[in-house]
């Protein structure tokens, strides 16, 4: 059997996620020391003890997920696998694990990345929505006739819609029109993957130039293109295009069964991703890492 570790997105995030391993594991604590150091705060304060209000912001979740699942993966000693992937944030945090990046630049990137979004999209000017019931086809075929954008396309039937939030909603009344089961907005304070993020794309390009990312140690499925990817220059260019283009997450599990992966490996709070691979793709099978 062939694994491939995968690292979830926003809205994997609960209060008190890896409480237990600071307590009780010293590889666990040193990476949410690094974080905390990294970023000149108790972000573990927040991811341990809440309140909720402040871990969900977009400031503080993005580095918290990243934080969790990378002290998750040193605390169990499972072994890198020759591919990884990422949700959305997850991408970094897969290069993160890969040696890609390190801790705290890891950390100090995610948390640049949420600021920067939040400050692209002010508060109430946005949405993201999921359409649940519909192909990616059809969702696509909607998107065009409001100009919104496809920020995820999850799995078969589960596609997130993301943009200015009078077009979003034009889109979730017509998604409903043509059949969906549901269309709902998302508890996120920024809309995301979608082309009003442009000036945080902007962001991250400057402050990706002056960081160092090596070549990683395990081959990333890339949220661009739902392939290999190892270039480090590659690599920048693929984070920043992310800010305002989908996350191709369905076809990015294809591909690694196409690559002869047969089982995914989630590391990181919540099992957004294990449900997603079983319905992706019937031939593989998924699983949490449990510590």
């Amino acid at each position: 059997m062939s694994s491939i570790l995968v690292f979830p997105g926003q809205g994997s995030q609960a209060v008190g996620m890896g409480k237990d391993l600071y307590e009780n594991n010293p590889a666990a604590r040193a990476v949410f020391d690094e974080v905390d150091d990294a970023l000149n705060q108790k972000l573990s304060d927040i991811i341990f003890n809440g309140p909720m209000e402040d871990l969900t912001l977009t400031t503080n979740v993005q580095p918290a997920i990243m934080a969790v699942s990378i002290a998750m993966l040193r605390a169990s000693g499972v072994p890198l696998t020759e591919y990884v992937a990422g949700h959305s944030l997850g991408e970094y945090t897969a290069l993160c694990a890969a040696g890609a990046l390190s801790v705290a630049d890891t950390a100090r990137l995610l948390r640049l990345r949420g600021d920067a979004m939040q400050r692209a999209v002010p508060v109430g000017e946005g949405l993201t929505a999921v359409i649940l019931g519909l192909d990616i086809e059809k969702v696509r075929e909607i998107c065009a006739q409001t100009d919104c954008d496809v920020a995820n396309d999850n799995s078969p039937g589960q596609v997130v819609i993301s943009g200015a939030k009078d077009v979003v909603e034009a889109t979730m009344a017509l998604a409903k029109e043509a059949g969906a089961k549901r269309a709902m907005p998302l508890a996120l304070s920024v809309p995301v993957h979608c082309r009003i993020q442009a000036p945080a794309a902007e962001e991250m390009r400057v402050a990706l130039e002056s960081i160092e990312i090596k070549a990683p140690q395990a081959i990333l499925i890339s949220n661009k293109t739902a392939a290999p990817m190892s270039d480090p220059a590659e690599i920048k260019e693929a984070l920043v295009y992310q800010i305002t283009h989908g996350v191709h997450w369905r076809e990015s599990v294809l591909k690694m069964h196409e690559l002869g992966i047969t089982e995914t490996i989630e590391v990181g709070p919540g099992a957004v991703l294990t449900g997603l691979t079983v319905r992706i793709c019937a031939d593989m099978t998924a699983k949490k890492l449990e510590i």
